[in-house]
């Protein structure tokens, strides 16, 4: 009974293949026949194509020279459209092939054109190539003609009446027929040849644009018939019920097999589908860590298709380079079972190179049969919550900064107000006691000095206060045009004698004829003291004896700007960037406030130039800032 069921499914495979067989061997034989003919057919389309491509080239070629002769002939005329017109070459060109005739100049305009309405007259001839010739050496003669023209009359008439003769383009699109209503190849089993021109035909002499790709194809129009396909047919068709049997009986067979494959792909695209549109990220792997399943969701969020994860043993792509131990380590106990139930977060890396916040949970993997097989896990992107939740803590730290330099910014004007009334006693006392020594005679050159130094620096120092006060207030800087070397030279000239009792040698190196800037002197004083200044606190740590403590400043005019170097051979930036130091309340001395880089960059950048910084060839800090130059000076 067993081997009678074997029998029964398998006998409608009997039919079957025997009609396949005989079908197979009749169609074999006349593809074979087919073949022979086809190939015959073939070599004689190559052939007319040859000789057709050949005499439309001599063809274009027999214009070309009569179009050179037309050329030489007007060489010396003046253009106009009667003397083209009462030219016999430019008639026979006409009668020939030739649409139109135009004289061009050496700007490619157009001198004289025949016929004088061309564009009119053959706007419905479709796409139109030419050919050119030089006349003289100030002209151009340009003759337009139709290809679908050159087909017609330089085509045989019995080639004409055997192929459908077209050009056609690398697009395959029909440049021009031989007939109004072409046959094209692809609108059934029509056999057609296509041969590549030999050479460029123009198609635009403005532009210079050639149709390099242009070819000429060849559709039989009546293919010959073969008495072989009927027969074979004939005897096919008496298959057919055989075949049909055969087929009810497979049918019949693969219901069955329908059934379940229909009803297993449906349930496969439910499931896909619906974790395919989950939110969250879905991977299952075995107890060795290996990638059994990844859902869209997971892929995108690494940046790896499901083919490169699936199968993937630890350690897999997505975990940081830079910590590689630890999320190993964190794996083996997530393998063991010791996962966390409320999940754990976790860094992984994009393929993109970006870093994403996950949060993961662990769960068994269970087969059908109850058995666990490996672990589930959910993977949630926190990225964006940990992005705001940053952005929120910056936003409160950038409150409480601006509050800080709010008050400083209210202590500082307080300052500077309290700062104004004892200067100018200062100064007023110095003019008085000049005055009582003026009288009583004294001549004491030592103690003359001294004074008009004290009432230089009393006035120096009530002009600070007064820009700090004007700073503060929100006030526009004073853009004067001003000397800069006169101001770097005051600078360095207050700061020689406490360079020279802190041991730094002070070295002044200001290129010469260097034009004036737009600035505010005393301003731009205290930005070159202040940088001085800095320079002279970083050597306290470097021993007087190994090449001593030196700073240079100098000057140089970049383009439109002037440029002045701070430069020590102190321990440099040490790894610290320009935003850094000049970050408010940021100090890398023990007593500092942080302010002094800070303002001098406001500064700076209050007179459109730039503060920056970096470390110096020999070793040591390069602090420089740029300066625009006068209108005067840039375009004078």
């Amino acid at each position: 009974m067993q081997l009678r069921d074997v029998l029964t499914r398998s006998l409608w495979l009997a039919p079957l293949g025997l009609s396949l067989v005989f079908v197979l061997g009749v169609l074999g034989w006349v593809r074979a026949n087919e073949a022979d003919e086809q190939e015959q057919q073939r070599q004689t389309m190559i052939s007319d194509a040859l000789s057709t491509e050949a005499q439309l080239r001599d063809r274009i070629d027999d214009e070309q020279s009569h179009l050179r002769q037309l050329a030489a002939a007007l060489a010396g005329e003046a253009p106009s459209a009667a003397l083209l017109a009462a030219h016999p070459e430019v008639n026979a060109g006409l009668r020939r092939l030739w649409l139109s005739v135009t004289w061009l100049d050496a700007r490619n305009r157009v001198l004289a054109e025949v016929p004088e309405d061309a564009e009119a007259a053959h706007s419905d001839d479709g796409l139109s190539l030419h050919l050119t010739a030089r006349v003289g050496t100030s002209g151009v003669l340009v003759v337009r003609y139709a290809p679908a023209l050159l087909l017609k009359r330089g085509v045989p008439w019995w080639l004409a009446r055997k192929y459908d003769v077209q050009l056609v383009d690398s697009a395959d699109q029909v440049i021009a027929s031989s007939t109004d209503s072409p046959m094209r190849a692809a609108q059934g089993l029509l056999p057609s040849y296509r041969v590549a021109l030999t050479g460029p035909l123009r198609a635009s002499p403005l532009a210079q644009a050639t149709l390099t790709d242009a070819a000429l194809e060849l559709t039989l129009r009546e293919p010959a018939t073969n008495g072989v396909r009927p027969l074979a047919l004939v005897l096919v068709a008496g298959f057919l019920p055989l075949i049909a049997v055969a087929s009810w009986l497979l049918r019949r067979q693969m219901r069955h097999v329908e059934r379940a494959e229909v009803a297993g792909r449906t349930e496969a695209a439910w499931r896909r589908a619906m974790e395919d549109s989950a939110l969250v990220a879905l991977r299952a792997r075995d107890f060795d860590g290996r990638l059994l399943y990844v859902n869209r969701t997971f892929c995108d969020m690494v940046g790896l298709p499901a083919e490169r994860l699936v199968g993937l043993l630890p350690p897999m792509p997505y975990w940081p380079p830079d910590a590689l131990a630890e999320v190993a380590e964190r794996n083996r106990r997530n393998l063991a079972g010791h996962a966390p139930r409320e999940g754990y977060e976790a860094h992984w890396r994009h393929s993109s190179g970006r870093v994403v916040d996950v949060m993961v949970f662990e769960s068994p993997l269970v087969d059908a049969g109850g058995r666990q097989i490996g672990w589930m896990g959910s993977i949630l992107d926190i990225t964006n919550a940990k992005r705001l939740e940053e952005r929120e803590r910056r936003q409160v730290e950038t409150l409480a900064h601006n509050a800080r330099l709010t008050m400083l910014g209210e202590v500082a004007s307080t300052l500077a107000h309290e700062l104004n009334q004892p200067l100018t006693a200062i100064a007023s006392y110095n003019a008085g006691i000049t005055n009582s020594l003026a009288k009583l005679g004294v001549q004491d050159e030592l103690v003359l000095g001294a004074l008009k130094r004290l009432g230089q620096q009393a006035e120096h120092a009530g002009r600070i206060v007064a820009r700090i006060r004007e700073f503060l207030t929100r006030r526009e800087p004073r853009h004067e045009r001003c000397d800069l070397h006169e101001v770097i030279t005051a600078a360095v000239e207050l700061l020689k004698r406490d360079c020279q009792r802190r041991g730094v040698a002070l070295d002044v190196a200001l290129a010469p004829g260097v034009p004036d800037v737009l600035a505010d002197a005393v301003l731009i004083e205290q930005v070159v003291i202040n940088l001085v200044r800095n320079a002279a606190d970083a050597l306290q740590a470097r021993p007087t004896g190994d090449g001593g403590r030196r700073i240079a400043v100098s000057s140089r005019v970049a383009g439109d700007f002037v440029r002045v170097d701070v430069q020590d051979n102190g321990p440099g930036l040490q790894g610290r960037r320009v935003e850094q130091l000049c970050a408010p309340f940021y100090s890398t001395k023990a007593d500092g406030m942080g302010m002094g880089l800070a303002i001098c960059r406001s500064i700076v950048e209050a007179h459109q130039g730039v503060l920056d910084a970096d470390e110096a060839p020999g070793g040591g800090a390069l602090f420089s800032f740029s300066l625009p130059l006068s209108r005067e000076a840039v375009h004078g």
